[in-house]
């Protein structure tokens, strides 16, 4: 299994003969450079998109048309971007599951907002989510955007990843005090891997917070289009 950063909320994960992308931002991700986004998406199978923010959803579409890349989401958006964009797509919902080949994906709840601009002003298509991604003897919580939330014990109790992709940036998150609170409390993982923050200079820029508080954990600072085998 390899886990590779695109920056921000951004991974590409090829799992189980799958490459799924974890809400591909490349235009106008500063951590992305122009010419890093063929290397990012090449050969994807999957999107997985876990809300509608603009640095979570800005190329879903472009990709999905370009190189005819399912998108996998909540039911409600992407119903409708089948029936108006043409697109190919896996719609379900929170506490679901769908098969991706060898690939089990589960829907699970996340704290934060779901919108995006639109002349006549916001448009909120359904909400944020998170997912727990299984195959090759691993799961993954990937967390989306959210705050810690009770509703990670059960997610444990049900799923028992040994892997969490957290959000960490603080600001419009939770930060790396909450994030370990949350690794700490709720789950039991082997490897974390921070994410949603370095981007922008409101939020935070390192991961020692994490790392010190998560004695025992292996916390993995990604580097962008360097991949880490598990």
């Amino acid at each position: 299994m390899r886990i590779t950063w695109l920056g921000h909320g951004s991974f590409r994960i090829e799992i189980g003969g799958q490459t799924l992308l974890i809400d591909p931002w490349l235009t106008g991700n500063p951590m992305l450079a122009d010419d890093q986004h063929d290397a990012a998406t090449k050969g994807a199978s999957h999107i997985l998109l876990t809300h509608a923010h603009f640095d979570h959803v800005a190329d879903v579409l472009r990709l999905a048309k370009r190189d005819g890349v399912t998108v996998v989401g909540q039911y409600d958006l992407l119903s409708h971007w089948e029936s108006t964009e043409n697109i190919e797509v896996i719609g379900f919902n929170k506490g679901g599951t769908v098969a991706l080949g060898d690939v089990a994906v589960t829907m699970v709840h996340a704290v934060h907002s779901s919108s995006f601009g639109t002349d006549a002003g916001p448009s909120v298509p359904g909400t944020e989510c998170g997912y727990m991604i299984t195959g090759e003897g691993h799961t993954i919580y990937v967390s989306g955007d959210t705050d810690v939330m009770a509703d990670m014990g059960v997610f444990n109790a049900l799923h028992q990843p040994d892997i969490g992709i957290l959000c960490a940036g603080g600001h419009f998150t939770m930060d790396m005090r909450r994030a370990a609170y949350a690794a700490k409390t709720f789950f039991d993982f082997k490897t974390v891997i921070p994410c949603h923050y370095r981007t922008f200079p409101i939020l935070e820029q390192s991961a020692a917070a994490l790392i010190d508080a998560l004695p025992g954990v292996d916390v993995i600072e990604p580097e962008v289009l360097h991949p880490i085998e598990l």
